[in-house]
């Protein structure tokens, strides 16, 4: 039985109740031999958990981004950059779980997005209707949303200059981000489902200006190019939210390792997956023991804002799964699996109270605002919830 949001709020927590006693009996019945499949699956039920919780603090037309100091949800409307990752994670829930309040929720959502397939004004787009139209399409097969894809990469290809090659990231200055390479998928998927075939050749263009100006020789990257849009000559290199220019942010170094091996996935170009295993290797040889990075890879010691960031490991996480699926390298599944049982063990928010499944994430430790520093994010929830459903996968 589905329920509406107007039901009976009792009536939703009493469900809520006897779906999570089902799932730790579930659990306890599972093969002791498998302790961590018994822990994916423990973290399963609670991230589900807290997805049919997140109704009530979640309302109709109001997007999660990340958790403030009273430990919930700050909301955004659809416009935000982060909108399609709620309705993903709801999608994500509803794949591992089966759950129609979950369905429910999840179409909700994503039809509150409708109509950003028109935004024009920044490249996130693809993060916007992606992550909630496009993932709703591949689990559901509705129809009615492959129209809004096609449109949101439309949109997303009228910030491509041909001049520079790229798709164009913020507006004033043209400037390029490693987040782009994310939204690339939307191009390619569009490309070869009824949209114009010339999105194909810009997200290839897009990616190889990436590789030649974003990636360094030692597989790190830089976070923001300046191009002339005219000439298309690189006039700077800098950072938004690194620590420095010449730093590596952890989170857009996540970006690229999952961003590159997309690109592989979609064109079969081996240097794609040459790109995405140098921007592993880096990454991993970089990490912390616990294999959650700092927000940096380059902070200097005992620096006052020694944050790790959660999300940046989600991210990572799910993009090294697919890129192991690849390659078969014994050092990804290490990372994979010490990673997986770092997120497992420390950073899952077990208290209903709290919103978010992944805690100590940060999603902007240069920001004077102390909740940007060390938050759930709903991109981190987002990303974790893929890597569950990529396991199950394989």
């Amino acid at each position: 039985m589905t329920l509406t949001r107007s039901k009976n709020n009792k009536h939703m927590h009493l469900l809520i109740s006897m779906y999570w006693i089902w799932l730790v009996f579930a659990i306890s019945c599972s093969s002791p031999s498998e302790p961590q499949s018994q822990n994916i699956k423990s973290a399963e039920a609670l991230a589900i958990k807290k997805l049919l919780l997140s109704s009530f603090d979640v309302p109709e037309n109001q997007y999660p981004i990340f958790t403030n100091s009273t430990k919930k949800w700050v909301l955004t409307n659809s416009k935000s950059w982060t909108s399609g990752f709620y309705p993903g994670c709801l999608w994500y829930g509803y794949e591992l779980s089966g759950n129609a309040q979950l369905k429910s929720l999840a179409e909700q959502f994503t039809q509150g997005l409708f109509e950003e397939q028109y935004t024009t004004s920044h490249h996130d787009v693809g993060f916007m209707i992606f992550n909630s139209y496009g993932l709703g399409y591949k689990i559901t097969g509705n129809e009615s949303y492959k129209n809004v894809i096609l449109q949101a990469a439309k949109s997303l290809s009228t910030r491509y200059n041909e001049n520079v090659g790229c798709i164009q990231s913020w507006n004033g200055e043209y400037q390029v981000i490693i987040d782009n390479m994310m939204n690339l998928e939307l191009l390619f998927w569009a490309s070869k489902n009824g949209g114009d075939s010339t999105y194909y050749n810009m997200a290839v263009s897009h990616a190889n200006k990436t590789i030649q100006n974003h990636i360094r020789e030692d597989g790190s990257s830089f976070h923001v190019v300046h191009y002339d849009p005219e000439t298309g000559d690189v006039m700077r290199k800098r950072t938004a939210q690194g620590y420095s220019d010449n730093s590596t942010w952890a989170r857009g170094q996540a970006w690229g390792i999952y961003g590159f091996t997309m690109c592989y996935r979609e064109t079969g170009n081996i240097e794609y997956l040459n790109t995405a295993v140098k921007m592993a290797d880096y990454y991993i040889s970089h990490l912390p023991e616990d294999s959650i990075p700092y927000w940096d890879f380059n902070l200097p010691e005992n620096y006052e804002r020694d944050f790790k960031d959660a999300s940046a490991a989600t991210i990572a996480l799910s993009g090294l799964i697919e890129l192991n699926s690849f390659v078969n390298s014994s050092k990804y599944q290490n990372t994979i699996t010490s990673t997986l049982n770092s997120l497992m063990g420390k950073y899952l928010i077990e208290n209903s109270s709290e919103s978010g499944i992944i805690n100590h994430c940060a999603y902007h430790a240069n920001d004077p605002n102390p909740d940007y520093w060390d938050s759930a994010t709903i991109w981190g929830d987002y990303y974790f919830l893929e890597a569950l459903d990529r396991i199950n996968a394989n």
